[in-house]
């Protein structure tokens, strides 16, 4: 084997180490008996039994679940339009500006959207009395605002990457333009928008800086009920609910490269 190849596997292991060693060593002090998180004693599942019985976490859990579900969908929805937009209606009078609209979030520090969109809800609340308070609207509405563009720049690189003849023999076919966009459009696009979907799901559970800016009392999402808790101290507990999303992320991106590579398999085999 030549020394550079050796070399560059030899900085590949050790990234990977970097990387993975921590995750590695949490899982294991997950079961680990000991209230204190660095120092082994003995295997017990006391810190998963612990999450069943902490009321504060499961709630926040859930609030979190739904915001990340709604966010999904409406990101998806609003994200998919605009990527055809970008992709499809050219250079129109206000292009740049709407481009810009679009990439902003990328590239906006969230602190500076969280005390916008703060700002704002707290202005609407004096003039119209809407909303009354934070709490999940506010955090939904932050969420989406920031993964329309990661699904946006999603379509839109797929839409351009399509075969227009596809869709024009259809409208050739007497199909109208909506039936062709669910008919031929969409499952052509389809691995876009399961990526778009993922990827705002994974945005907005994960999310903690758009939600301590947007939250309210009552409305505690789980990124800032553990920041709260690790700031008091590393706790054994939390290895467990790390485990645990490590786990589920885990089957999930396993289940979906499995359905969408057998999903390719087959249009493959219809193509041939």
């Amino acid at each position: 084997m030549k020394p550079n190849r050796m070399l560059q596997l030899i900085a590949l292991g050790i990234g990977f180490l970097f990387l993975y060693i921590p995750i590695v060593s949490l899982i294991v002090y997950s079961f680990n008996e000991s209230q204190l998180v660095t120092v082994w004693t003995r295997f017990s599942t006391r810190w998963y039994v612990a999450l069943l019985h902490d009321d504060e976490l499961i709630a926040s859990a859930w609030l979190s679940l739904r915001i990340a579900l709604l966010t999904a969908f409406a990101s998806v929805i609003i994200g998919t339009w605009a990527g055809f937009v970008l992709a499809r209606m050219g250079r129109f009078r206000g292009f740049t500006l709407y481009t810009g609209m679009i990439n902003a979030p990328l590239v906006i520090p969230e602190v500076i959207q969280g005390i916008s969109l703060l700002l704002l809800f707290v202005e609407m609340a004096r003039l119209i009395g809407w909303p009354a308070e934070r709490g999940i609207f506010t955090i939904w509405a932050g969420h989406v605002m920031l993964c329309i563009s990661y699904v946006a720049i999603i379509v839109q690189s797929r839409v351009r990457e399509l075969n227009p003849s596809l869709e024009e023999a259809a409208l050739d076919l007497g199909a109208t333009p909506l039936r062709v966009f669910f008919s031929v459009t969409l499952p052509l696009i389809s691995q876009a928008l399961v990526s778009g979907w993922l990827l705002s799901f994974t945005l907005s559970i994960d999310d903690l800086v758009l939600s301590a800016f947007l939250s309210g009392p009552g409305s505690t999402t789980l990124p800032l009920v553990v920041f709260s808790r690790v700031r008091l101290g590393l706790n054994p507990e939390m290895n467990a609910l790390a485990t645990l999303f490590i786990a589920v992320v885990t089957v999930g991106v396993v289940a979906t490269n499995f359905f969408m590579q057998r999903a390719e398999r087959k249009r493959s085999v219809m193509a041939v």
